[in-house]
């Protein structure tokens, strides 16, 4: 088989790149080694800056997003006892879309669908080979039959454990990595929202986060150590402990019901750079990985494909390389402004283990001043909402 570029991994990130290059003539080829179920049943963030949103519009796979998203012009930042909102629209002009990454990855999936995009799903052992070459490709096995596919470039989209950046020789490869002393304890629950847009809190027992993914279904975190076990954990319990984060008002107007989902993620900071490897590229998780506290993940692999596929787009069109010669510098130049986005909230907002009574009051200066400085306020908004491209 001979296509002009093979993507590895069927996510959000691998879904929009080959949906955009499908709309533009650009032929291609995705390959997954689970199947669309099973990405389809992982749970993950939902808060997407208007640049996502605006490449899902290009990829014609914005409209049910359009219908029963929900945007959001603000947040809430919760400390000492107060609610203090973040006006993003008013301060930045843009506002963000709620709307859940399971939901994006439905959409794109039904998009490659109705336009006749080629998805191979089960496909074991993927290899990218030759890369650092003018003739790449990609082997990989399908019901124990093996496979080769011809291709000009590759496109890495299959996350932080995928194969993509392991075939990298590892003197290549230059990596950063920040990993953090606690994790997040999540539950989704079909019950309303607590609050209307989200609500981060910093408080002494630890952060806490009141986010929903619809009018009807919430996500919440709390902070909570690495050894947890999460069977220790029952509904009310998690409640609680909840409650006892967020200002009163919340508190008590906070409707609980029985969780579907509940579990621990550990936090990291992570950077591989380059992302360009002759005529590989790493796009996503497979390249970066921020923790949770900015909203930055699936919106820095969107912010990797537009680079991207500008660059594939201008070499089709123009046979000029400048796009992809230039897309490791410029995507890695947002990804580290999104990389100290998300470190610098997740280290105001979380309680360390050394924090100390000091240190928690050094956070709540931090944030009484966030609040009250105009200025501040608007350089978390235009963070948050997400920096142009």
């Amino acid at each position: 088989m001979r296509t002009k570029v093979a993507i590895i991994g069927s996510g959000p990130a691998g879904l929009l790149l080959g949906q955009l290059l499908t709309k533009a003539g650009i032929d291609n080829v995705i390959l997954d080694r689970v199947s669309q179920d099973y990405i389809l049943g992982r749970v993950r963030a939902g808060v997407l800056e208007e640049g996502t949103v605006g490449l899902l519009d290009q990829a014609d796979a914005g409209a049910r997003m359009h219908r029963e998203g929900l945007p959001h012009d603000g947040v809430s930042l919760a400390f000492d006892g107060r609610d203090h909102r973040i006006d993003l629209f008013g301060l930045s002009g843009k506002r963000v879309m709620v709307y859940g990454q399971t939901e994006v990855t439905q959409d794109l999936m039904d998009r490659r669908r109705q336009t006749g995009g080629l998805s191979i799903h089960g496909a074991e052992h993927v290899a990218p080979h030759d890369f650092d070459g003018d003739a790449p490709y990609v082997t990989y096995t399908k019901d124990g039959v093996s496979h080769r596919i011809d291709c000009n470039f590759i496109a890495g989209c299959d996350g932080f454990h995928g194969v993509s950046r392991r075939a990298v020789p590892e003197a290549a490869l230059t990596t950063y990595e920040r990993i953090y002393p606690f994790g997040w304890l999540g539950i989704l629950a079909d019950v309303p929202p607590v609050s209307h847009e989200l609500i981060y809190a910093n408080h002494p027992r630890g952060f806490a986060l009141c986010s929903q993914r619809s009018a009807t279904r919430s996500r919440y975190y709390i902070q909570c150590p690495l050894d947890e076990d999460v069977a220790d954990w029952s509904d009310d319990r998690f409640y609680d402990e909840l409650r006892r984060r967020l200002p009163v008002e919340h508190a008590e107007a906070m409707i609980t019901g029985p969780s579907f989902e509940k579990s621990i993620a550990p936090l990291r900071s992570f950077v591989a750079e380059p992302m360009r490897f002759g005529r590989m590229f790493l796009v996503g998780d497979a390249a970066h990985i921020v923790p949770p506290t900015g909203a930055k993940g699936l919106n820095l692999a969107a912010s990797d494909v537009h680079y991207l596929f500008s660059g594939l787009r201008e070499y089709y069109a123009e046979r000029s390389v400048a796009g992809i010669d230039a897309y490791s510098e410029r995507a890695l130049k947002r990804v580290w402004r999104a990389v100290r986005f998300s470190w610098s909230m997740t280290t105001m907002l979380h309680r360390f283990p050394d924090t100390g009574e000091f240190g928690q009051k050094i956070q709540e200066a931090e944030l009484d001043y966030l609040v009250s400085s105009t200025a501040a306020s608007t350089a978390l908004a235009e963070n948050y909402v997400g920096l142009p491209y």
